[in-house]
C-alpha cells in the first residue's frame, strides 16, 4: 500500500474505470501522463460488464445517432491491441403495436439519413425474420440489417490495454474521499489516504458523478441513475437463432437479444434508484414475460439467471461532456446511459479534444455534432432531437 504522505503527479487524473474513463484514459494519453482511479476492485463493475450492448445506429436522439455512427469505423477495425473483432452480426427487428405504426414511420425519416440500410418491413416480412413474433400483434416494423453485437468486455480491456500501452497508471481500489484544488493543481486524495496532483480532473464515475462533482465544489449536473434488468430464458428446440435478429417494441415494453441457445430478455425497465450495486426487478421481469407471452409465441416462465444495470442520463438524455463552467480543470465525461458502449470510440476522441482545447474530430463535425451539444451547463430541458 502506498505511503500516506506519497504524492504522485500527473497531468490528467481520471475518476472511474468504466467505458467512459478507459477510452478517454486512452485517447489522452497519447500525449498526457494519465492516472485513472476506480473505486471498486475491479473495473467496470457496475455498468459497462453488465451491459448487453448493440452496435445501433438507429437508436437514441440525434446526437447520440452521430456519435454512434462516427464509432463504427473504430469498432471494425480497432487497433492491433483489442487483439479480437469487437463487432458481430445481428441485426435489429423493431416493431409497432397494433395502433402505433405511425410512430414508426415517423422514427424511420429521422433515422434514414445516417443509416440507409434501415428499412420499413410488414408484419409479415417481420414475422419472416423473427419467426415466433406474432404478425397479427403489430402494424409494422423496422429492420437495421447493419446492427451488430458488442463484445464488451473485449472493447473495455482493449482501451485498457492501450491506456497502459500509452504509459497510464490504473489503480483499482482507489475509492477518492477529497478533491482540492491549490493554485491551479488539483489534489485528489483516495480512501488509503495516497494524494494524486494533476491540472485536470475527468469525472468519468458513471451513477456516482454529481456525487464526484460535489467533493469538487462543482454543481450536480442532475443525473439520475436507472436500474434496467436482464434475464435469460431458454430457446425452443425448433427456434435457430443464427440468423435471428434482436427483437425490440418502440415502446420498450421489452427486448430480447439471441445468446447461443438461450434468449437474453429485458423490460426495458428504467426505475429510478441511489447510485448502488443493481439487483434485478422480479415484478419488472414478470411484466416483461407477460409482454413477450402476448407478443410471440415464447411461452416459457422458467427465468434461467437475472441481474441488474445502471443506466445514468441527464433529463435530455445525452452525454455531459466538457469543461465544468465554474470550476477550473474539472472535467465532466458522464450521463452516456445506455449508449455508451456503441459511442465510446466518437466520445471519446471528442472528450480528448476539448482536453486538449483542439478542434472537434472532423468525422464527428460533419455528421452534426458540435459542443455545446454535450457541454456541462447547457439546458438539459431543451430538446437534443429533431
Amino acid at each position: 500500500m502506498a505511503s500516506n504522505f506519497e504524492v504522485r503527479t500527473y497531468e490528467v487524473i481520471i475518476i472511474g474505470g468504466g467505458i467512459g474513463g478507459v477510452s478517454i484514459g486512452y485517447e489522452l494519453a497519447s500525449d498526457r501522463t494519465v492516472c485513472l482511479l476506480e473505486q471498486e476492485s475491479t473495473l467496470a463493475f457496475h455498468t459497462t460488464g453488465r451491459s448487453a450492448a448493440l452496435f445501433l445506429e438507429t437508436y437514441g436522439n440525434k446526437t447520440i445517432r452521430a456519435l454512434t455512427s462516427a464509432s463504427r469505423a473504430f469498432l471494425l477495425e480497432p487497433p492491433v491491441h483489442f487483439e479480437s473483432e469487437l463487432l458481430s452480426p445481428r441485426s435489429l427487428l423493431q416493431f409497432a403495436a397494433r395502433g402505433r405504426g405511425a410512430v414508426l414511420e415517423s422514427m424511420f425519416e429521422q433515422v434514414r439519413s445516417l443509416t440507409p440500410n434501415a428499412q420499413l418491413v410488414s408484419s409479415r416480412d417481420a414475422h419472416d425474420l423473427f419467426p415466433p413474433l406474432r404478425s397479427d400483434h403489430i402494424d409494422l416494423a423496422l429492420h437495421e440489417p447493419g446492427s451488430m453485437e458488442i463484445d464488451v468486455h473485449a472493447l473495455h480491456q482493449g482501451f485498457l490495454r492501450g491506456l497502459r500501452k500509452r504509459g497510464g497508471h490504473v489503480e483499482t481500489d482507489s475509492g477518492v474521499v477529497n478533491l482540492r484544488r491549490r493554485e491551479g493543481i488539483w489534489h485528489v486524495t483516495s480512501r488509503d489516504g495516497t494524494v494524486r496532483r494533476a491540472e485536470v480532473v475527468v469525472n468519468a464515475a458513471g451513477a456516482w458523478a454529481d456525487s464526484v462533482a460535489i467533493l469538487a465544489g462543482a454543481q450536480r449536473s442532475g443525473l439520475r441513475p436507472l436500474r434496467r434488468t436482464i434475464f435469460m430464458i431458454g430457446v425452443p428446440e425448433e427456434l435457430d437463432t443464427n440468423a435471428l435478429p434482436t427483437l425490440s417494441d418502440i415502446d420498450e415494453s421489452f427486448y430480447i437479444k439471441p445468446e447461443g441457445d438461450q434468449l437474453l430478455c429485458s423490460p426495458a425497465d428504467e426505475t429510478p434508484v441511489e447510485p448502488s450495486d443493481a439487483r434485478p426487478d422480479d415484478l419488472e421481469i414478470a411484466r416483461a414475460l407477460d409482454a413477450i407471452h402476448e407478443t410471440t409465441t415464447l411461452t416459457t416462465r422458467h427465468v434461467r439467471s437475472s441481474w441488474a444495470g445502471l443506466r445514468t442520463f441527464v433529463s435530455d438524455r445525452t452525454p455531459v461532456v466538457g469543461f465544468d463552467p465554474r470550476v477550473d480543470g474539472f472535467f465532466w465525461c458522464a450521463g452516456q446511459g445506455g449508449y455508451g458502449i456503441q459511442t465510446c470510440s466518437a466520445l471519446s476522441r471528442v472528450g480528448a479534444a476539448l482536453v486538449r482545447g483542439a478542434d472537434l474530430p472532423s468525422d464527428v463535425v460533419d455528421r452534426g455534432l458540435a459542443a455545446a451539444d454535450l457541454a456541462p451547463g447547457r439546458d438539459f430541458a431543451a430538446p437534443i432531437d429533431a
